[in-house]
C-alpha cells in the first residue's frame, strides 16, 4: 500500500512504524471474514481493511471525523485479523497509532469523556475496584448486565492457601488489578499447580495494573507510568534470577510483552523493560512444557465435576481468549493440559470467535458486545458442558453473565484435580 504521511507524523517513531505497517498490507481481504464486527455489521469500514484505510487517510492529513472515531472505537482489538493475514500486517499496532491521533483530533461528548475517565481512574486500581464493587452490589438490580455481572462474580471468602516458596526454580506471578478482587483463587490455584511441578510462585510487591486498559483508551501518559512502576517493582527479582514473569490473565501477559517497545525511547528503562518483555509468559506457556510432570500425580484419579456432584470425568468447554490465540499465539496448550488431567473436552463451534469482553468494550460498546456474547455462549453450550473454562478474567466475568453453566479459570480445574488426586 502506497503512503504519503503528513508532516506532523512522518518523521516520528510512530510515523515510521505506521508507514512500514501500511506498506505491508496488500489489500487481499483475508482479514474480513476473521473480523467479528465485520461479520455483525457487514460494513467494510468496520473491518480491518476498512480501518486500515481510515488510519492511512488520517495519517496522510485528511480530516478526522466522528465517523472515523466510531469505526475505530468499534474494533475489539481481538487481532484475529493478524492470525488470518498472509502478509503479517501488524494491525493492532497500527490501530493504536490511529486511535491516539483520533483522540487528539476529535472531541467526545461529556458523557463519553466521563465514562472513559472513570474507567481509567477506577479499574486499574485494586482498592478502588473493591470499593466500587461494594457499591455495585447495593444497586445491582438497577444496573445493566455488563455492570452487574462483576458484582455477581466477586467472592466473599478468602482465597485458597498459597504454597510457601521452597524450590530453586522461581517465577514472578503478577496479581494485576481486577482479578485479586473478582477471583483471588485463580492465582492461588496457579501457585499450587506450579508448586507441584517444582516451581515457586512469588508475588512481587509494588506492582499494579499492567497498563492494558489505559493503553487501549489512548491514555499514553497513564500507561507509561504504570509500566515504569511495574518494571521498577520487578527488577530486583529479575536480577535475582527468576525464570519468568507470569500472569494468569492472558490479556495482561500480552501487555507485558509490549513493555520493551513502549519504553524503548527511555534510556533509564529501555533495557530493563525489554528484559521484562522477554520473560513475560501466560501461565499456559509455563505449564505447557510440564504436562508430563502434571499428568503423573493425576493418573488414576477421576476428574472433578462442579461442587455438589458425584466424582466422574467433568465435561469442559474451553474458551480461548483472543489475547491467548492471536496476541500470544498459544493454541491447543490448555486443551492438552485439561485432557491430560482427565477432563473431557466438549466441542466448541466457532472456537476462534471473540466473546465480546475485550477489556472495556462490553461497557463502551454494550450492544455489539452483547451480540457477540450470545453467539459465544451458544457455541460453548452446544456441546452440553458441565463447566466452561477460560484463561482471562475479563472473558470469565463476561461469559458468566450470559450463561447458567459454571465458568472458571482453567488453572483452577488443574488445582482442584491435584487436590482430588491427593485424596
Amino acid at each position: 500500500m502506497r503512503t504519503a504521511l503528513a508532516d506532523f507524523i512522518k518523521d516520528t517513531p510512530a510515523g515510521r512504524e505506521a508507514h512500514a505497517i501500511l506498506r505491508s498490507c496488500v489489500h487481499c481481504g483475508f482479514c474480513l471474514p476473521a473480523c467479528p464486527t465485520y461479520q455483525l455489521l457487514g460494513d467494510e469500514l468496520d473491518s480491518p481493511r476498512g480501518r486500515i484505510y481510515l488510519v492511512k487517510q488520517l495519517l496522510e492529513g485528511a480530516p478526522v471525523t466522528s465517523s472515523t472515531q466510531l469505526h475505530l472505537d468499534r474494533c475489539l482489538t481481538c487481532r484475529a485479523c493478524e492470525s488470518a493475514c498472509p502478509s503479517g500486517v501488524q494491525y493492532g499496532r497500527l490501530l493504536d497509532i490511529g486511535r491516539a491521533v483520533t483522540e487528539q483530533r476529535v472531541s467526545r461528548s461529556a458523557a463519553a469523556r466521563l465514562k472513559r475517565y472513570l474507567l481509567r481512574k477506577i479499574v486499574p486500581h485494586t482498592r478502588r475496584v473493591r470499593a466500587a464493587l461494594a457499591l455495585t452490589r447495593l444497586a445491582r438490580s438497577l444496573l445493566p448486565r455488563e455492570l452487574a455481572a462483576p458484582a455477581a462474580l466477586a467472592p466473599r471468602s478468602s482465597a485458597p492457601s498459597w504454597p510457601a516458596p521452597r524450590h530453586a526454580r522461581r517465577v514472578l506471578l503478577l496479581p494485576g488489578c481486577v482479578q485479586p478482587v473478582l477471583r483471588p483463587q485463580v492465582d492461588a490455584a496457579a501457585a499450587q499447580v506450579l508448586d507441584r511441578v517444582g516451581i515457586s510462585a512469588i508475588v512481587p510487591r509494588g506492582t499494579g495494573c499492567c497498563g492494558a486498559l489505559t493503553h487501549h483508551l489512548s491514555a499514553s501518559d497513564e500507561t507509561l507510568r504504570q509500566v515504569r512502576r511495574n518494571v521498577d517493582a520487578l527488577w530486583s527479582h529479575i536480577e535475582a534470577g527468576v525464570e519468568a514473569v507470569v500472569s494468569t490473565t492472558s490479556a495482561c501477559a500480552s501487555m507485558l510483552t509490549e513493555y520493551g517497545r513502549l519504553l524503548e525511547a527511555e534510556p533509564a528503562y529501555a533495557a530493563r523493560a525489554a528484559r521484562v518483555a522477554a520473560l513475560a509468559r501466560d501461565i499456559a506457556q509455563v505449564l505447557g512444557p510440564e504436562r508430563e510432570a502434571l499428568s503423573a500425580p493425576l493418573g488414576g484419579a477421576s476428574a472433578v465435576r462442579p461442587r455438589g456432584a458425584g466424582r466422574r470425568a467433568a465435561r469442559v468447554a474451553f474458551h480461548a481468549p483472543c489475547t491467548l490465540q492471536h496476541a500470544l499465539r498459544v493454541s491447543g496448550t490448555v486443551e492438552a493440559l485439561l485432557s491430560a488431567a482427565g477432563f473431557e473436552l466438549a466441542p466448541v463451534g466457532d472456537r476462534q470467535e471473540c466473546c465480546g469482553s475485550a477489556g472495556t468494550y462490553s461497557i463502551l460498546q454494550p450492544e455489539l458486545s452483547e451480540r457477540l456474547l450470545r453467539a459465544k455462549v451458544a457455541a460453548l453450550e452446544s456441546g452440553a458442558p458441565e463447566l466452561i473454562a477460560t484463561a482471562n478474567i475479563g472473558c470469565l466475568t463476561h461469559i458468566r453473565g450470559g450463561t447458567s453453566v459454571p465458568v472458571v479459570h482453567w488453572v483452577e480445574l488443574l488445582a482442584e484435580r491435584l487436590s482430588v488426586a491427593n485424596g
